[in-house]
């Protein structure tokens, strides 16, 4: 079994590629990532919200996540990608990262 390459942190940092498309920031900065679980042999589990639960670009965001990881710019070695939507706690954003808050120019 090879073992995976990266780490959560690395995971995290590749996604900062996937651009929320209404908001035009990256779905990191707008704290929709709750979290991140590598496995020993490379699978990765991203555990994350959407602004609005009737939010119609959930299944372009979660494609998205994929083809990153995937991709040029993810992770060596990734294996299979699951990425779970939950709903609690809902989304808010306090949740956002100062570069976010920047970004829509909240303060």
């Amino acid at each position: 079994m090879q073992l995976a390459l990266f780490t959560a942190d690395d995971v995290r940092e590749s996604l900062k590629r996937v651009i929320d498309p209404e908001l035009d920031v990256n779905i990191v900065d707008l704290g929709l990532i709750y979290g991140i679980e590598v496995a020993p042999n490379g699978d990765v589990a991203v555990t994350m919200t959407l602004t609005s639960m009737g939010c119609p670009l959930g299944p372009v965001i979660v494609e998205e996540i994929t083809t990153v990881l995937n991709g040029v710019y993810g992770v060596p070695n990734v294996g299979a990608i699951d990425v779970r939507l939950v709903w609690s706690p809902p989304w808010s954003p306090d949740k956002m990262t100062d570069d976010g808050k920047d970004a829509l120019g909240i303060w």
